[in-house]
């Protein structure tokens, strides 16, 4: 099956990672296949962390039409605390995020995670924290959006409508 789920959704969904502070895999293309996808790096220490509402917000608004947002917590930066459970505290408890948030690993550099290998090579890697990558339902990356840039009521948020079909 992860053969058929690599054809589907192609080499960018193609892996599987832990979810944060769990030990739960997850396979992104059997999870998320045929969704556009918001893949965002994240930090709980950062000035953007903030966006983690905007972020939810536009969850909430799309996700009924085949949207997710995908957290992947880093350190790179070095805005990220040591225990995942404290992330998980910051994003989950501080913030009510109810998208699927990752295990803390690494975006950029030969360490990053298979993931965001694939979106690197796509695009560019993060520059920093809240790089967001929008990726369409045939798992190709649409557009890459610096960290300034916020969730809702803005080019991201237009982007997402469009892909949704709105």
């Amino acid at each position: 099956m992860a053969g058929t789920a690599g054809a589907e959704c192609g080499n960018l969904l193609d892996y599987s990672h832990r979810g944060l502070a769990t030990s739960k895999e997850t396979n992104l293309c059997e999870a998320h296949g045929g969704q556009v996808i918001l893949v965002v790096n994240t930090a709980s220490q950062c000035g953007y962390t903030p966006q983690f509402e905007g972020l939810e917000a536009l969850y909430q608004k799309y996700r009924g039409e085949g949207f997710v947002v995908l957290g992947f917590p880093s350190d790179d930066f070095r805005q990220e605390l040591d225990d995942e459970e404290a992330t998980a505290d910051v994003c989950y408890v501080n913030y009510g995020v109810s998208f699927p948030m990752f295990a803390t690993s690494s975006v950029k550099g030969e360490s990053a995670n298979a993931l965001f290998r694939a979106l690197n090579a796509a695009t560019d890697e993060p520059g920093w924290n809240f790089t967001k990558y929008l990726v369409d339902r045939n798992g190709e990356v649409v557009e890459r959006f610096t960290s300034s840039v916020e969730p809702m009521n803005s080019r991201l948020e237009s982007r997402v409508a469009e892909l949704v079909g709105r």
